[in-house]
């Protein structure tokens, strides 16, 4: 049988990209988005002359309720998760002091909480089996301080804390976590922005560094791992 990946927010950049490479590394897959267009255009594309399965359900994930509904569809696939891709995020930019009433409320939501309900909803089969892996889409926004980062910022350093506590917690049940931490990705986050896509990093990079870290042995956990464009931070 084909292992099983879950990966939120799989419709667009590093989502995309890490459904496609477990896809094609032999794993089925179980992904949302806000869009059922999305999802429907996803599953048509990649089931369409590969093998595997994609299991897609429309969720909100800024919502607790719509969190949990879609950990219950997870569940009711009936196959073990092997693979937790907590990629839900957003990002408005703005100052501490100056950033739009509601931002936070927002990107806590979105960055964090979503990843803190989907993961106690679901580790506790990881736990059960003594195996399993856990990654949260981080960025360098969650350990580096920057003008504008915001509200931002603050998501992605509580995101960060929650994975190294998760780690922590998960040592003795075998259950692997790892914090994926990249700088400037081009998706569509960076749509409209002045600079040749050239001075991003490739989605695919980021794809191809989660998969490695997760072929590793059970043995061997990466916990962090920070990604950044060949010529610096944006």
């Amino acid at each position: 049988m084909r292992k099983l990946a879950v990966i939120t927010s799989g419709t667009k950049g590093i989502g995309r990209a890490t459904v496609e490479r477990f896809l094609k590394e032999g794993f089925d897959i179980v992904t949302c988005a806000r869009s059922a267009e999305d999802l429907l255009k996803l599953k048509e594309e990649l089931t369409s002359d590969a093998e595997g399965e994609v299991f897609t359900r429309p969720t909100d994930m800024s919502k607790k309720a719509e969190v949990l509904a879609f950990a219950d569809y997870v569940k009711s696939i009936g196959r073990p998760v092997d693979m937790l891709l907590n990629n839900t995020g957003i990002f408005f930019p703005g100052s501490i002091h100056e950033e739009e009433d509601g931002n936070l409320e927002k990107m806590i939501e979105t960055n964090l909480y979503s990843a803190y309900h989907l993961t106690r909803a679901l580790v506790g089969g990881m736990k059960e089996r003594k195996q399993g892996h856990i990654f949260t889409t981080g960025s360098i926004a969650g350990f580096t301080a920057y003008p504008n980062g915001g509200s931002y910022a603050i998501s992605k350093f509580a995101l960060l804390g929650f994975t190294k506590c998760l780690r922590e917690e998960m040592k003795e049940h075998g259950v692997r976590v790892t914090s994926i931490l990249p700088g400037a990705t081009y998706t569509a986050s960076w749509e409209g922005v002045e600079l040749p896509e050239s001075r991003f990093m490739k989605a695919e990079d980021i794809a191809d560094a989660i998969f490695a870290c997760h072929a590793l042995s059970r043995q061997t956990v990466v916990e962090e791992i920070v990604l950044r464009p060949q010529l610096g931070d944006i």
